[in-house]
């Protein structure tokens, strides 16, 4: 029978795949047995039922096969939130953390009205309702299952001023807003880190875009103008290696006020501007 500690030292084994083994395998613990971290240094010696034993050992089976954490618990945390993942869906990174932020920032609304373009789990459409109660935000995917995980990620966040609809990007959109944020595919049909192993379980209509990564970028950058109000914002995210491109894009669609944001290790991650005249 397995207890805490005796579980705890398969993170000998699990870090030649992980370079956050140790990590990997508490947050697993976690999640198996309901319990704190804290909990696991407390009683190192608490058993794990039959049940948990074998449900930790399919668990590091998986993440010996380099397979997400995320995926293996169907569990992941951004911002305040605890969202429900799924293999349909990129795993929220903290690194797109810094387009709510910057977002923030540059509110100077009550209650804005914000799209969420390909929206995935909710994530980035949830952190700024979570944060911006008044607003009214809308997000958007492509399919129905990607749309029902959405909503059930708002109701288990008790985040209720986001509604969610199936579109391919603008296509069933109304209205404008004064925010449109994205997150869309920007990797190209050839980048070699396609073959990078933690992108082996992800969807790759939700990673590749042709044109060198940049078209679905293009398209939702073309079509913005019809959708925000005037002196709205725009906020896309994109590969570290495109923000030159991807400026000049938003330049030549008429965009003011064009910048680059960069994430929490310095990479070029997004691209913002504003339609029309600022306010």
């Amino acid at each position: 029978m397995l207890n805490i500690e005796s579980a705890l030292r398969h993170s000998t084994r699990l870090s030649e795949v992980s370079d956050t083994a140790r990590r990997d395998l508490e947050l697993l613990l976690c999640h198996i047995m309901q319990a704190q971290r804290s909990d696991l240094f407390a009683h190192p010696e608490r058993e794990l039922s039959c049940a948990q034993e074998d449900q930790f050992l399919a668990a590091l089976a998986r993440l010996e096969n380099r397979e997400p954490l995320a995926l293996v618990t169907g569990r992941q945390g951004f911002w305040n939130l605890e969202l429900e993942v799924s293999p349909l869906t990129l795993i929220p990174r903290p690194d797109t953390e810094v387009l709510v932020e910057f977002l923030l920032q540059k509110s100077r609304l009550d209650a804005p009205r914000i799209l969420d373009l390909g929206t995935g789990t909710g994530a980035i459409a949830l952190a700024l309702g979570s944060e911006l109660k008044k607003a009214e935000i809308v997000g958007v995917d492509i399919d129905e299952s990607i749309v029902a995980l959405a909503r059930r990620n708002a109701a288990l966040n008790g985040v209720h001023n986001c509604r969610f609809m199936i579109s391919n990007w603008y296509a069933q959109v109304k209205g404008r807003f004064d925010l449109i944020v994205s997150n869309p595919p920007y990797i190209a049909e050839d980048d070699e880190h396609l073959d990078a192993p933690e992108l082996r379980f992800e969807p790759r209509r939700a990673l590749i875009s042709a044109r060198d990564g940049l078209e679905d970028i293009d398209s939702i950058v073309a079509s913005a103008p019809e959708f925000l109000v005037e002196g709205g914002r725009l906020v896309v995210e994109h590969g570290w290696t495109q923000a030159d491109a991807v400026r000049k894009i938003f330049s030549e669609r008429g965009f003011v006020e064009v910048e680059t944001i960069c994430d929490y290790g310095g990479r070029q991650r997004a691209c913002t501007g504003v339609f029309g005249q600022s306010n």
